[in-house]
């Protein structure tokens, strides 16, 4: 399932912090962030996140309202 979230603080190891639009923080893996395509995803950017088991498996651009 899809998450909105913000992306919070970016760390050296090229893991993320992000906020979900609920409030939770949530970490997702250099991996995760790698899956999704990114380079350099700064704080303050919008993304989706997609789980597997859990786990945030990729870190996507955002996806537009419906």
């Amino acid at each position: 399932m899809a998450e909105q979230a913000t992306v919070h603080t970016r760390h050296a190891d090229g893991s993320l912090t992000v906020l979900r639009d609920d409030g939770l923080l949530v970490d997702a893996p250099a991996a995760a962030v790698l899956a999704g395509g990114w380079l350099a995803p700064r704080p303050g950017q919008r993304v989706t996140l997609e789980r597997a088991d859990g786990q945030v498996v990729a870190v996507r651009p955002p996806v537009p309202p419906a």
